[in-house]
C-alpha cells in the first residue's frame, strides 16, 4: 500500500474512533444528568435523611419523601405506612387483617396485576379505607418511557381500578423500581398526580431471601425518625410476622400513624 493510501485509511480510522468516542460520552453525560434511582442518606441518630442536591429538584414537581413539617425538633410524632403491592402469595391479606385490628389506614400502591388476579383483595383495601394508589399497570422504567406511554400506564391502572370499585384513585404515584428522571416525574405531576418517594425501605421484596423476624424489626426500629414515610412490601412474610409488634411499639412511643392526604407537599 502506497503512503497516500495508508493516510487515508488512518485518517479514515481516526475520524471513525472520534464519532465513537463522542458517541460513548454523550450517553454516559446523559444517562448520568438524566436518570435516577431513588435513595436518601440515612443516618444514625433518628434524625430525618436526606438527599443528594441533584435530586432536589422533585419538589418541584410534586414530588415527597418525607414530611418536613413534622421534622426533628417537633413534638408530634407521625409515621406514614405505605406499601407496594404488585401480586398476592397469602401476606397481603394478613397485612389488610393487621391493620384493620390496629385501625390504621395505609396507601398501597398497586399494578394491574393485583386488580386482574385479586380484585377482592383491591375492593377490601377500598372498603376498609385505605388510599389506593398508582404504581402503574405494569411496573417498567418510566425513565425509558415517553410522556404518553407513561400517562396511558397510569390512566389504564386508574381505569382498571375505577372499573372494579366505583371509586377513584388517589392521586399519589410512586415509580416503579425507584427508577425515574425529571422529565417522567412532570409527566406525571402534570397529569394530576404527586410523587410519593419514601425516607425508610429495606431488603424485603425477595421472598426467598427475607430477613429473620429480629434482624428485620431491628432494622425498622434503628432508622426510624419523624415524619417518616416507610416502605413495606406486604407480600414479606417476615412483614406479616412482624407488622403488628412494630405498630404496638411506635404506639408506645407516641407514633401517630398519618394518611398521606395529611402529608403537605412543597409544590412551589
Amino acid at each position: 500500500m502506497n503512503g497516500s493510501k495508508l493516510c487515508r485509511l488512518y485518517g479514515t480510522i481516526g475520524t471513525f474512533c472520534i464519532i465513537f468516542v463522542l458517541c460513548i460520552t454523550l450517553c454516559i453525560t446523559s444517562d448520568a444528568s438524566e436518570c435516577f434511582h431513588w435513595y436518601c442518606k440515612r443516618t444514625q441518630d433518628h434524625t430525618q435523611p436526606s438527599i443528594d442536591s441533584h435530586m432536589s429538584w422533585i419538589t418541584e414537581h410534586g414530588g415527597a419523601y418525607v414530611d418536613k413539617d413534622h421534622g426533628d425538633p417537633c413534638q408530634e410524632k407521625v409515621i406514614y405506612l405505605t406499601f407496594d403491592a404488585g401480586y398476592e402469595n397469602g401476606n397481603v391479606a394478613k397485612i389488610l387483617d393487621i391493620l384493620q385490628e390496629h385501625q390504621i389506614k395505609g396507601a398501597f400502591f398497586i399494578l394491574g396485576n393485583l386488580i386482574n388476579r385479586n380484585p377482592e383483595l383491591v375492593q377490601r383495601m377500598a372498603d376498609e379505607g385505605h388510599l389506593v394508589c398508582n404504581h402503574t399497570y405494569t411496573h417498567k422504567n418510566i425513565a425509558t418511557m415517553s410522556d404518553a406511554d407513561i400517562i396511558n400506564e397510569i390512566d389504564r391502572l386508574e381505569n382498571a381500578y375505577t372499573s372494579l370499585t366505583g371509586k377513584q384513585m388517589a392521586k399519589y404515584f410512586r415509580p416503579p423500581e425507584g427508577s425515574f428522571d425529571q422529565e417522567s416525574i412532570k409527566a406525571v405531576y402534570n397529569h394530576g398526580y404527586k410523587t410519593v418517594f419514601w425516607s425508610f425501605a429495606y431488603a424485603d421484596w425477595d421472598n426467598n431471601k427475607q430477613m429473620t423476624a429480629s434482624q428485620a424489626k431491628k432494622k425498622i426500629m434503628d432508622n426510624l425518625h419523624n415524619g417518616e414515610i416507610m416502605l413495606l412490601h406486604p407480600t414479606s412474610k417476615t412483614n406479616a410476622e412482624i407488622l403488628s409488634e412494630v405498630i404496638s411499639d411506635l404506639k408506645a412511643m407516641g407514633y401517630h400513624f398519618a394518611s398521606l392526604d395529611e402529608l403537605e407537599f412543597d409544590v412551589p
